[in-house]
């Protein structure tokens, strides 16, 4: 799986990082189905986001909203 994503993390392509500095295994919490390896950060984030495409989407919608808002001033 590793080979595959490149050496880097599913989400962001970047290295591990975080506690011990490894990937973690990122599994479907109803399915237990493997989806990919990714940094601590990511994992973390998509914790913190209870896996919750909806919220996620949410999260980025109001970052690119104020992404354009300081482009503006």
């Amino acid at each position: 799986m590793l080979a595959d994503q490149d050496g880097v993390c599913a989400i962001c392509g970047g290295p591990p990082n975080g506690r011990g500095e490894h990937f973690y295994v990122d599994h479907d919490h109803e399915t237990n189905d493997v989806r990919g390896l990714l940094c601590c950060n990511c994992n973390s984030g998509l914790g913190h986001f209870k896996e919750d495409p909806a919220k996620l989407q949410a999260a980025s919608d109001y970052l690119r909203t104020w992404n354009v808002r300081l482009k503006k001033t």
